[in-house]
């Protein structure tokens, strides 16, 4: 058994698993912990191309907070990755110096389709009763991968540019969002499906799997919990209809109202509405009855491969 700690720096949160492994196969984990800050690191690069001053202060802050963890379980290997807020800054290199210097290792900036293959992986190891093609949908901050795969791997995939935060800060004004605002993130969204499906046949798939914080939620939401709780939302299936109802629900609430859900994240407070918007439209175009919401995820995946 080795014992790692794997970091997903994402656009809106960092989040932190330390777990062993069983080296032979890479088969398992046995998680000794996992957490989540939003850092919102991502906010405001959409628009400037740049990561802010403040956004890295809040990322290197969790980060020091995850080292002391690291150090006090005693992980032997640590691989951060940065995802779409970091592949799109041009200031990146700040964020690396600040990890090396925190972690004593560099993050890795992966791509788009590395980002999908480790989110398939992570999602994938506990989905052996699941009907095949999987299309995995990995809704983040600033990007969305779509990966079809079966029990052998990865088929296709593709990571296109639309992500709760992205619409969020690109298109919503107003409190709740007005219908025009609405329509624009749903055209942006059907814009960035058109280009997936050339190269993931997302009509193929036979289980739709979503994995990340919108998608969670909305399962939450539509189970009716009374407060967010992993072991209830994880392999979750939500029917189509009720993806749409929780949808429809979201965007017609104020700030304070969805605020006041007992299961929402006070970080996904002004960005839930667009990631929902994300998914109903995704859902709609894969012609799938439901969602099954994983809380197995990249993260996983990126333990699983300091085993290999």
């Amino acid at each position: 058994m080795s014992r790692v700690a794997a970091i997903d720096c994402g656009t809106n949160s960092i989040r932190l698993l330390v777990a062993d492994v069983d080296r032979r196969d890479g088969a398992g984990l046995a998680e000794l912990t996992r957490r989540m800050e939003i850092v919102r690191l991502g906010a405001g690069v959409d628009r400037t191309g740049e990561l802010a001053a403040d956004a890295l202060a809040r990322t290197f802050a969790a980060l020091r907070d995850y080292k002391a963890e690291i150090d006090r379980l005693g992980a032997e290997r640590v691989r951060m990755v940065a995802t779409s807020a970091t592949r799109d800054a041009r200031n990146r290199d700040e964020l690396v110096a600040g990890v090396r210097e925190i972690l004593g290792v560099d993050p890795e900036v992966i791509s788009g389709d590395e980002e999908a293959a480790l989110s398939y992986a992570g999602a994938a190891a506990e989905l052996a009763d699941a009907a095949t093609p999987i299309l995995l949908a990995d809704i983040g901050g600033g990007s969305t991968e779509l990966v079809l795969g079966d029990r052998t791997g990865v088929l296709a995939a593709r990571s296109v540019n639309v992500g709760c935060v992205r619409m969020a800060e690109r298109h919503i004004r107003s409190d709740p969002p007005a219908p025009d605002e609405i329509a624009a993130i749903v055209a942006d969204v059907h814009a960035a499906i058109d280009l997936a499906e050339q190269t993931v046949p997302l009509r193929r798939a036979a289980t739709l799997v979503g994995v990340a914080g919108t998608v969670t939620t909305v399962a939450a939401l539509a189970a009716g919990l009374p407060e967010y709780d992993p072991a209830k939302i994880h392999l979750l299936v939500t029917p189509a209809e009720e993806v749409a109802a929780v949808t429809g629900m979201l965007t017609v609430m104020t700030h304070d109202e969805r605020a006041a859900l007992p299961v929402m994240h006070p970080g996904r407070v002004d960005v839930i509405a667009a990631g929902a918007l994300v998914l109903r439209t995704l859902v709609e175009r894969a012609g799938v009855p439901a969602v099954v919401a994983s809380e197995r995820d990249i993260l996983d995946g990126i333990a699983l491969s300091l085993a290999r």
